[in-house]
């Protein structure tokens, strides 16, 4: 296990509004939150599964449009979570009942301590790649998801930032976390 290595980042959070309605502004909006915010990965867990997209040239492709029979179709009425992320922010959105809420983090605003952690993503590669996505499953949980391939290197995993402040006794917490690759 290697060490947390701690480093200065400026960092924001604020909180979005402007959230889409529909199917059609959904799609439309994701679009133009890759391209204002840089993002390259999408992480969704909807009502009837996970779904994973990448973000190239403009365009958002989904992992189920690879693997539709493990990877359902991104619809707004089934998110319950979305996560949008990149090297430099992540736009999240969750659900409460039926209201969406969002939240967009950036790096680069003023100095504050961080550190990045590998998480595992569950399950192993099984069969080849389907377009830009690759079918993992792991047996004993029953998981099957298709992440980019990009994100599968020797262990499919993603990096997390940690960003750190200190409570009123000066004990050092976590106050909020987000995907970065």
């Amino acid at each position: 296990m290697s060490a947390r290595v701690q480093k200065k980042i400026g960092w924001r959070s604020q909180n979005i509004s402007e959230l889409p309605a529909t199917d059609t502004t959904l799609r439309e909006w994701l679009i133009t939150q890759g391209n204002v915010q840089h993002l390259r990965y999408a992480l969704a867990h909807a009502d009837d599964g996970v779904i994973w997209g990448q973000f190239d040239n403009g365009a958002w492709t989904w992992s189920s449009g690879y693997i539709p029979r493990i990877s359902p179709t991104l619809q707004l009425s089934t998110i319950q979570q979305l996560r949008l992320f990149g090297a430099n922010a992540e736009l999240f959105v969750w659900r409460e009942g039926i209201a969406l809420y969002g939240r967009l983090i950036t790096d680069g605003v003023g100095e504050a301590i961080c550190f990045d952690e590998a998480q595992l993503i569950w399950g192993l590669p099984d069969g080849t790649p389907q377009g830009n996505f690759q079918r993992l499953s792991e047996g004993a949980q029953g998981l099957l998801h298709a992440p980019p391939v990009a994100l599968i290197t020797n262990l499919p995993q993603l990096m997390t930032r940690n960003y750190i402040d200190f409570d009123n006794d000066n004990n050092a917490v976590v106050v909020a976390s987000r995907l970065i690759a």
